[in-house]
């Protein structure tokens, strides 16, 4: 990570620590590929900010972690970033059944969008009108991916359905890699697939045909949302992008979730409270510190490392499941879970750079 420069002023609370995290880009051509935090591309460690971004030092016990990462190792804040972002995955599904699934979603948007505007700001003024188009529709490959998600979520098992959501971004990486020697990846990839769907969920039973819509469908709004991350990463600095697009997602999801959870958190007997809180602490957990903890893991370890680790995320979808959901996968279903991530770290280590 590049030495910090003091600024004249340092905040002493551990918010301003997160909102310098997520307003200093990661690295040059660096930005995350979607609301997960996985990252598309980046500099090599020790590459500078761009000029005229302000790196000031931020206090707080927060700020300390960011200040001296060297003593976390990166792996280990990659592994904490997915964990926590499984575990926010995990938290919200016991949401849908007072605020239901798009009800659940749209609130979570909602607050997500909310912090990251606030900690960065994003200008617009000077933005052109294709720039913005950009970033809507990224906003809307965004709202479609978490509602589609969230809807596999809540009929697979989350090990099954973040291993066929991860089928996006992998499509996307062997399209683009242009070798013949990844189609045994892309063979590898498909026969975890049909492990995966073809031989039940581990109980006995067979898969919900709408949950494996679902998932199929996140991963193609994955896939899209990943290509649309390079125009908007080109064009916004740092995570303002990521604002003005979480923003227009939010927004998308409305007219289908404002009403599902106005009605869940007035219903009788409710604690909108309650449950506006755990939506915001969910929210919390997706995106704001795993973004945080990948931007720094990031500025210390070369790209295709960092790769490799983001491809371990559904064996960390499925552990997370297991022990905070009680989901308990077949022989058949971890063996499709394996396929795809030896896939994923296949296409990774044998890809063109």
């Amino acid at each position: 990570m590049p030495t910090s420069h003091t600024s004249e002023t340092a905040v002493p609370t551990s918010a301003a620590a997160v909102a310098e995290a997520l307003a200093m880009p990661p690295a040059p051509k660096g930005e995350p590929a979607g609301e997960r935090g996985s990252w598309r591309r980046g500099g090599e460690p020790g590459s500078a900010a761009p000029p005229g971004v302000r790196t000031g030092r931020s206090t707080g016990r927060f700020g300390k972690v960011l200040r001296r990462p060297e003593r976390i190792p990166a792996p280990l804040l990659c592994l904490v970033a997915m964990f926590l972002v499984q575990t926010g995955i995990a938290l919200s599904k016991p949401l849908f059944g007072p605020l239901g699934v798009s009800g659940t979603t749209f609130l979570r948007l909602g607050f997500a969008a909310a912090i990251l505007v606030a900690v960065t700001r994003p200008r617009l003024r000077d933005k052109r009108p294709r720039d913005l188009a950009a970033a809507a529709l990224l906003g809307v490959a965004s709202a479609g991916m978490t509602y589609l998600f969230a809807g596999a979520i809540d009929r697979l098992p989350m090990g099954t359905a973040a291993t066929i959501e991860f089928l996006g971004p992998l499509a996307v990486a062997l399209v683009f890699a242009r070798r013949a020697a990844h189609l045994l990846w892309a063979l590898l990839a498909a026969a975890g697939v049909v492990l995966l769907t073809l031989l039940g969920d581990g109980g006995g039973g067979s898969l919900d045909p709408v949950g494996l819509l679902y998932a199929f469908g996140a991963a193609a709004c994955y896939a899209v949302y990943i290509l649309l991350t390079d125009k908007v990463g080109a064009t916004f600095q740092g995570f303002q992008g990521l604002a003005v697009s979480m923003t227009v997602g939010a927004l998308a999801l409305a007219p289908f979730g404002f009403g599902e959870a106005w009605d869940g958190l007035t219903a009788p007997g409710a604690s909108p409270l309650v449950l506006l809180a755990s939506v915001a602490g969910v929210a919390v957990l997706l995106p704001v510190l795993p973004y945080a903890l990948e931007m720094t893991a990031l500025r210390r370890m070369p790209q295709r490392v960092f790769s490799v680790l983001v491809s371990l995320e559904p064996a960390v979808s499925a552990l997370v499941g297991l022990v905070v959901l009680g989901q308990l996968l077949g022989a058949a279903q971890l063996a499709g879970i394996g396929c795809v991530v030896a896939a994923s770290v296949g296409a990774t280590l044998t890809g063109r750079r």
